[in-house]
């Protein structure tokens, strides 16, 4: 998408019902696979195996026993997904947050920052989603440029010693993190469960 085809400004309250629809069906395309990254590590398996040993004994049906652990541990991992990227953050000290809007009108992205928990940690990206339709055609580059512009400003009108943005990225979103390495971004840890990423996190100097 041609750059003068879009812009980016701060999101209106009649646009929050659209953009909550974009972060929660961004969140849907990663949800699955990130839980079948979780679910599939050594640790978790013998969780697993372990629950259904001992609901074996409780449960009738072998069936039973050995999918309703499996059934619960996706929807454990896809709640707590959802309920840290499928909603709106709180206002922060960034302001924001943006969309990215077309020059038709249609808002096709949504980006929020958030001011980094100790000093010299930078911004850090908390929501960056881009419509299913518009994927793939530059939005999230161009939405990633703005908050590089805006995390400069805030750094310097903070007397910041360095501009630093943090972008954290699911571990199964190979798209987003090949964008970021494209840009210049490094992967500086993350976090995750018993001893296994499930964010990365990648971050560049400004």
């Amino acid at each position: 998408m041609a750059p003068s085809h879009l812009s980016v400004r701060e999101m209106r309250e009649d646009e929050r019902p659209l953009v909550l629809e974009m972060l929660k069906a961004g969140v849907e395309d990663t949800e699955n696979r990130v839980a079948l990254h979780a679910l599939t590590r050594p640790p978790a398996l013998l969780l697993l195996a372990a629950a259904s040993s001992g609901l074996r004994f409780v449960l009738a049906s072998f069936a039973l026993a050995l999918l309703l652990p499996v059934f619960l541990a996706v929807a454990a991992v896809k709640l707590g997904l959802r309920a840290r990227w499928g909603s709106l953050p709180p206002p922060g000290g960034l302001g924001g947050p943006w969309v990215a809007v077309r020059g038709s009108g249609d808002v096709c992205g949504i980006l929020a920052l958030a001011p980094g928990t100790n000093a010299g940690d930078g911004a850090r990206v908390t929501r960056l989603s881009v419509s299913r339709w518009h994927r793939r055609r530059g939005v999230g580059r161009r939405l990633l440029a703005f908050a590089e512009s805006r995390a400069r400003a805030w750094a310097g009108g903070m007397g910041e010693p360095r501009a630093r943005l943090v972008v954290p990225v699911a571990v199964a979103a190979w798209g987003v993190a090949g964008m970021l390495e494209g840009c210049g971004y490094q992967a500086e840890g993350g976090w995750g469960c018993m001893g296994y990423t499930l964010v990365r996190e990648f971050s560049k100097d400004l």
